[in-house]
C-alpha cells in the first residue's frame, strides 16, 4: 500500500509538471526539455535477450504487465521470416523464455512474415502497464507476409485475439490484413509496404475514434538519392478490424531514412511518441516527439534518447520500448554490434550491467 501511495505522489507530481495548456503552435522548448529530462536514460545495463544461437536473430521488444509479472514480445528472424516470442520477468532485467505465440504457415497471406505487438496496452507513464481486452479478448498488430526474406516482399498489417497473453499458445489471426499498400485509399506514404504497428484506446477520441493505430511505411516517394524512405502515420478503428487512414500525410517523417515503431506514452495532458530514426545521419537511433491531440506532433531536436556507444549495439541502436516503474525508466530496444541483433536495456538510474551484456561473443 505504501508503494502504492508514493507511486501516486509521483505520478501526481509528474502531471503537474507537464500538464499545461496545449500550444496550438506545437510544444515549446522549456516542455519538450522537461519531457526529455524525464524520459531519458543514459545507464546502458546490456543485453537482456541475446540470439538463440549464431543463425537467428531477435528484434521489436513490447512490454507489458499482468498477474504482478512483466512480459515481453519480441521476434525472431531465422533466415526464412518472422516468428513471434514470450519471455517473462519479475524485475524488467532476468528474462525467461516461455515460447511462440505465432508460427510460420502454409499458404497464408503471412505464411513467412509474423511480428507481432500486444495492443491497448495502458499508456499511463508509470501506470499499470497492463494490456486491455475489448470484446473479452486480448488484440495483437502484426506485420505480415508471404514472402522468405528479411522483410521480404510487400508487408500489410494483420490482427490477432488471445483470450492468454501470459501463455506462449499460438494467437488467432484474422484472414485477411486489415491494412495493405494495395489498398484502394493506400496513400502516396504507403503503397509500397508497410511495417511495424502500435494501437492504443484513446478514451477522449481525439480523432473521433476509439482505437488508434501508429504505422510506419514506405511509399512511391523518393528521397534526392531516389532511395524509398520510411515514415510514421496514422490510422483509426471503431472495432479492431475494420481501419482507415488518417489524414493525407504522414505524422512523423524526414522525407528520407527511416522513422518508425512508435510507442506512445501519456505523461500528464501530454502524449510523448517513442520512435527510432536511421540513416537521415550516421546509424539507427532512438528519438521521441510530443503532441496534445495525438495528431499534431513537435518532434524532439535535441540529442539522442539511446545512440550507439557499446559493443553489441555499435551498428544499430534503435527500436523503442519505454517503461517507468518504481521510480526507473527502462528503455529496452533493439541494438545490432558484437553480439548480432539482441535486446538490451538502458535505465536512468545505474542498475549495474546485465551478465548477458559483458560475455564474449560465441
Amino acid at each position: 500500500m505504501k508503494r502504492v501511495l508514493i507511486g501516486c505522489v509521483l505520478l501526481l507530481a509528474v502531471y503537474q509538471c507537464f500538464g499545461q495548456s496545449p500550444d496550438k503552435n506545437g510544444i515549446d522548448k522549456k516542455t519538450m526539455q522537461k519531457i526529455f529530462d524525464e524520459i531519458k536514460t543514459p545507464f546502458k545495463y546490456g543485453i537482456v535477450i541475446p540470439q538463440p544461437d549464431s543463425g537467428r536473430m531477435v528484434d521489436s521488444p513490447t512490454v507489458f504487465r499482468k498477474d504482478n509479472q512483466w512480459f515481453m514480445t519480441y521476434i525472431v528472424f531465422d533466415g526464412k521470416g518472422y516468428e513471434t516470442w514470450l519471455a517473462k520477468s519479475d524485475n524488467l532485467l532476468q528474462w525467461t523464455k516461455l515460447g511462440k505465440i505465432m508460427s510460420f504457415t502454409e499458404n497464408t497471406w503471412d505464411a513467412t512474415q509474423k511480428a507481432a505487438y500486444v495492443a491497448l496496452i495502458d499508456t499511463d507513464w508509470g501506470g499499470s502497464y497492463k494490456p486491455e481486452q475489448f470484446n473479452n479478448k486480448y488484440w495483437l498488430s502484426y506485420l505480415g507476409g508471404g514472402e522468405k526474406g528479411y522483410e521480404a516482399g510487400r508487408l500489410g498489417i494483420g490482427m490477432a485475439t488471445s483470450d492468454d497473453l501470459t501463455q506462449p499458445k499460438e494467437v488467432n489471426r484474422l484472414v485477411k490484413p486489415v491494412l495493405s499498400a494495395i489498398d484502394k485509399d493506400a496513400r502516396w506514404y504507403d503503397n509500397r509496404t508497410i511495417y511495424k504497428s502500435l494501437i492504443i484506446r484513446d478514451k477522449n477520441k481525439n480523432t473521433g475514434y476509439p482505437f488508434v493505430m501508429y504505422y510506419n511505411a514506405k511509399g512511391e516517394k523518393t528521397d534526392a538519392k531516389g532511395n524509398g524512405f520510411e515514415s510514421i502515420a496514422m490510422a483509426v478503428s471503431n472495432d479492431m478490424t475494420h481501419w482507415k487512414r488518417h489524414g493525407q500525410k504522414p505524422l512523423i517523417t524526414r522525407n528520407t531514412g527511416i522513422c518508425g515503431d512508435a510507442q506512445i506514452a501519456r505523461i500528464g495532458n501530454l502524449y510523448v511518441m517513442f520512435y527510432f530514426g536511421a540513416f537521415w545521419k550516421t546509424g539507427a537511433f532512438e528519438r521521441f516527439a510530443c503532441s496534445y491531440d495525438l495528431v499534431n506532433w513537435t518532434d524532439w531536436d535535441g540529442e539522442d534518447l539511446i545512440s550507439s556507444s557499446e559493443p553489441y549495439d555499435k551498428t544499430y541502436a534503435h527500436k523503442p520500448w519505454v517503461v517507468k516503474w518504481n521510480g526507473v525508466v527502462y528503455h529496452f530496444y533493439n541494438a545490432v554490434g558484437s553480439r548480432g541483433r539482441v535486446i538490451a536495456l538502458a535505465t536512468s538510474k545505474d542498475l549495474g550491467s546485465s551478465p548477458s551484456g559483458n560475455q564474449n561473443p560465441k
